[in-house]
């Protein structure tokens, strides 16, 4: 299943551990990695089962899940920049004294009004959950959405794709196969996601490819890999180092 996939379908408790349980691995919810069960890991100097290393991989790899979701795209965590700020406070264990020295603002009491206004955001993000779940027993001519990718830069109506239209799309513009190259790089935004998301799914994950490799893999399945590339920086799928020289897809 994809990432994304396992994400999203994850629940409140997995998501706040970062993986999930399988039969025979723990899967981090963040990047992918999977942790074999029944073998002992390494880890500075000291042996580790698998469970204990996963969370170390999630520290080291990702400093906390806390860090990760708070990373993520406004759209995604329905958090303002400024409310981030203050959350990544309030995790650090500073009191309202010392947040309000640091961010030279008004007075402790202004830092407890917004530690209410989050509170307020929290019950109200539990009723929702809650009335979605109900909702799903019930309503069923809802269609089947694809999952937001966890690295989207910009979440709009775009993202209002079902699988029956990611479906036509590809065989519109894939029509021998996802193999095959592009019979033309769509002109809608839509059109561009779905096919972008099907590119990327076919670059190795964990791997970081030169720009040569890169612009190769590209031009299999379009002549001008350069618009591809761009595209799949500027939706999220792809990193880069500054100068251009690698490229690697975003977790």
């Amino acid at each position: 299943m994809e990432l994304s996939n396992l994400f999203w379908d994850a629940s409140l408790e997995e998501l706040k551990q970062g993986y999930i349980v399988e039969k025979d691995s723990f899967t981090c919810l963040l990047c992918g990695e999977k942790i074999e069960k029944g073998i002992v890991y390494p880890y500075k100097d000291r042996f580790y089962e698998a469970e204990r290393y996963m969370r170390i991989h999630i520290e080291t790899a990702h400093s906390s899940v806390f860090d990760y979701l708070l990373s993520m795209d406004k759209k995604l965590t329905g958090l303002t920049d400024h409310q981030k700020g203050l959350l990544q406070l309030f995790y650090q264990g500073k009191s309202d004294k010392d947040i309000q020295k640091e961010l030279d603002m008004g007075s402790t009491s202004t830092i407890r009004h917004h530690r209410f206004a989050l509170k307020e955001k929290e019950r109200q993000a539990k009723t929702f959950l809650a009335i979605m779940e109900l909702l799903k027993e019930k309503d069923e001519y809802a269609p089947a959405f694809l999952p937001v990718h966890k690295t989207a830069t910009m979440v709009d109506d775009r993202y209002n794709i079902t699988e029956e239209e990611q479906d036509k799309i590809l065989k519109k513009y894939f029509p021998e196969g996802t193999d095959k190259p592009l019979v033309k790089f769509p002109p809608k935004e839509k059109q561009r996601l779905i096919v972008l998301r099907e590119i990327a799914s076919q670059l190795q994950p964990e791997h970081t490819y030169g720009e040569k490799e890169l612009n190769q893999a590209l031009k299999d399945f379009y002549e001008d890999y350069a618009l591809i590339r761009r595209y799949l920086i500027d939706y999220g799928f792809l990193d880069r180092k500054l100068d251009g020289s690698e490229y690697w897809l975003k977790n």
